[in-house]
């Protein structure tokens, strides 16, 4: 039997749950196992734990067929524990490095007790680490194994389960399990700590506890469920009455559901306001039929509210609150001011305009902070038109790139009359960025985060680790992304970093990328189509290169000598660059691009066609890798400066073990691999397809379909996706030319 058992339950924590399992497989004592309960999550939190139930024995995994929530998830757990304790954690919080060791140290100098209470901090999405502020309690500053009425302030620690460890024997001999309900911690914490003998406590932070900007606790929502801690300390003393024994625990007990009440009555954050005077009653209720006999109130201003609400005089308290009130509607009312302010900066004309309905038939999109038509959004905005074309779409562009936007499409630029009367009005606002500060989101607005690549370097919140990367506040980019209602997802590898990296309220929607559908539906005459709009010929080879921005360059200078590329791979290669400004102003350079064996496309506004034109691909760290990937053709990675762009920037995994295929470091490598062909062989290939099933997932040609199904026509039953050994890759320039194939259905 293992020493240790820990239970996990899981419920919609997909992007967080691999940082949990990490946290405790990881760890350096291995006497343990783990039970993970699967309580019907609908995300992918199912299938994360299978993968990591599939590498590691200790992981057993417990898939619930109905959502049953934390407490029975938990008591699933507790049924297939065999170890000697048996341990909680929450699958968005992490163990702290060394935790078990020091627990299990602890509970072997101590004797095997039957509860061993450790410390927890808070942590925050801004970096910060907060211990708990009751640590005090967890000193050991007297004997190394006591019980609750040697230490009874034990009980002004928080009502949580998972800073404990809990003998097996001791839990089944109390018969203790978790009933149903929002605050279930309270009856487990306050009938385990008055029925052990032997406590001991472990001064050590154990367990660090998450605090998710976007909710997922009880106590961040308005909400009547709040009602539910009426029935858990009703089990609370149904235990006492069953224990007579335990009964000098009552007056103490009495005295935390009463402030428990208190707490809930006076935070304007919890009860519905309407619900506020039933709640009071209720809890002056339970006042007078649990009061202990000869209970003394506290004294002060505390004791007052337990006399007002024995009266059971809601009237009263709320005159005796009013004060508190009216400190939290200062507040209110001074965030209210400085909206007011920035909504004055945005003009007159923008808030008259925000008075007004909106728009249920139009639509705002923008891409690449308002530079193009192009991207996820122009794919979004095109299968629109096809299946609603009943709505009106605007593009919002700067007034320095309206020279871009194709012929035929209806724009508005940025800044004008124009541009904040659809702003204030349309129903949905489509960017693959963010919009700027000054724009406001409206209530029943629709925003939809399109992004524009899979992530290989650091994204968000992550950047905070790599401070030379960027000079961004984080909060006011989590305000930004606090706007979105739906975050659109290339593969599960991106979700798992959105939800992390902006832990924001949004629904994430598995789509596959809408820019990438041209990539799979496109034919032979798609493919020569492109070629000749670049003026290739029909016979060159031709190799996309397409270098990404380095931060710790000022202006861009591709690492690469494409004067020498270009003439060692002879008259019938053509390079297409794509990058900020074009390399090299030699007159040999000049003259290669005079012969258009070297063609600078950085301006070209379609990436997808120059995708298609090109035989392969060179790139370094630019998403463009996982796009291109999905036409099956080679990429070869070029990466001369990798260990310092994964050092400054950081990178979710590492580009020289998991490449795309062929890796070079130096321009020499990039020679030998391109002069002899050995960046397209059967080991590149095999790569390529790992690459592709790992990034490539969702596209299948049906993305933007599925996005304006989802959004704009509310249909909640996506298009299943095609299985990905079914798709037909698109013909490549050599088989366009060769056979004239129908168009992809």
């Amino acid at each position: 039997m293992p020493r240790l058992s820990l239970i996990i339950p899981v419920h919609k924590v997909q992007a967080y749950l691999p940082e949990c399992l990490d946290s405790v497989l990881g760890q350096d004592y291995a006497d343990f196992e783990v039970i993970a309960v699967d309580d019907c999550s609908p995300d992918g939190s199912g299938a994360i734990l299978d993968e990591y139930a599939a590498r590691d024995a200790r992981l057993e995994v417990i898939h619930l067929t109905e959502n049953v929530g934390l407490g029975r998830a938990r008591n699933a757990g507790l049924e297939k524990a065999q170890g000697d304790y048996v341990l909680f954690l929450d699958s968005d919080d992490t163990l702290s490095a060394g935790a078990l060791t020091a627990i299990s140290d602890r509970l072997d100098a101590t004797g095997d007790p039957e509860i061993l209470i450790y410390d927890y901090a808070r942590t925050y999405w801004d970096g910060k680490v907060r211990r708990n502020q009751r640590a005090d309690l967890l000193a050991n500053d007297g004997p190394d194994v006591l019980s609750l009425r040697d230490r009874p302030e034990l009980l002004d620690l928080l009502q949580i389960v998972w800073n404990k460890a809990y003998r097996r024997d001791f839990v089944a001999r109390t018969g203790l399990t978790f009933p149903p309900g929002y605050y279930e911690d309270a009856p487990w914490t306050f009938c385990s700590l008055i029925s052990a003998e032997q406590i001991t406590l472990l001064d050590r932070v154990c367990v660090y506890y998450r605090q998710r900007r976007e909710g997922g606790n009880i106590l961040k929502t308005v909400s009547r469920k709040h009602f539910d801690v009426f029935d858990q300390y009703r089990r609370v003393f149904d235990y006492l009455d069953a224990h007579e024994e335990l009964d000098v625990w009552r007056g103490p007990l009495f005295r935390k559901m009463i402030d428990h009440y208190l707490t809930v009555v006076e935070h304007p954050g919890r009860l519905p306001h309407k619900a506020r005077a039933e709640f009071f009653r209720r809890a002056s209720a339970d006042y007078r039929a649990r009061v202990p006999q000869g209970f003394t109130r506290p004294a002060g201003g505390q004791g007052h509210k337990y006399a007002m609400l024995e009266r059971g005089a809601y009237n009263a308290m709320v005159s005796a609150t009013r004060a508190a009130r009216l400190r939290h509607e200062v507040k209110k009312r001074t965030r209210a001011a400085v909206n007011r302010s920035k909504r004055r900066a945005m003009g007159v004309f923008y808030r008259s305009q925000l008075r007004l309905p909106l728009d249920e038939n139009l639509a705002v999109f923008s891409a690449y902070w308002n530079r193009s038509v192009s991207c996820n959004p122009a794919a979004i905005e095109a299968e629109l038109a096809r299946v609603a074309p009943h709505i009106r779409r605007v593009w919002a562009i700067r007034p320095d790139a309206v020279d871009q936007v194709p012929a035929g499409t209806d724009y508005v630029r940025v800044g004008s009359r124009e541009y904040w009367a659809v702003m204030a009005r349309a129903k949905y606002l489509v960017n693959n960025v963010n919009f700027g500060d000054n724009v406001v989101k409206r209530e029943g607005q629709v925003h939809v985060q399109t992004h524009h690549g899979t992530p290989l370097k650091t994204m968000g919140l992550d950047q905070r680790k790599y401070p030379a990367s960027t000079n961004m506040s984080f909060s006011k980019l989590l305000k930004r992304c606090d706007r979105w209602d739906f975050s659109i997802s290339s593969n599960r590898f991106s979700t798992l970093v959105w939800e992390r990296v902006y832990p924001c309220s949004y629904t994430t929607l598995e789509t596959g990328y809408p820019r990438n559908d041209a990539l799979v539906n496109a034919g032979s005459e798609d493919v020569r189509r492109a070629r000749a709009a670049l003026g290739l010929a029909d016979r060159a080879k031709v190799f996309l290169y397409m270098p990404t921005h380095r931060e710790y360059q000022p202006d861009f200078a591709p690492p690469l000598d494409l004067a020498r590329l270009a003439d060692e791979l002879g008259p019938d290669v053509t390079v297409l660059l794509r990058g900020h400004y074009f390399y090299g102003t030699s007159a040999h350079a000049d003259e290669l691009r005079s012969t258009g064996r070297i063609v600078d496309v950085s301006g070209h506004p379609e990436v997808e066609e120059l995708y298609l034109a090109a035989d392969a691909l060179i790139t370094d760290y630019s998403s463009a890798m996982f796009d291109y990937g999905v036409l099956d053709r080679p990429i070869i990675s070029y990466v001369p400066d990798w260990e310092t762009y994964s050092a400054v920037r950081g990178t979710y995994f590492d580009l020289l073990q998991e490449p795309p295929g062929a890796v070079a470091t130096t321009q020499e490598e990039l020679l030998r691999l391109l002069v002899s062909g050995m960046y397209d062989t059967p080991q590149t290939t095999e790569r390529r397809d790992a690459f592709r099933r790992r990034f490539c997932t969702f596209d299948d040609g049906h993305a933007a379909e599925r996005v304006v199904r989802r959004v704009f026509l509310g249909e909640q039953t996506p298009l299943p996706v095609v299985p990905f050994d079914e798709r037909r890759p698109v013909p490549t320039p050599a088989q366009a030319l060769e056979v004239a194939e129908p168009e992809h259905p």
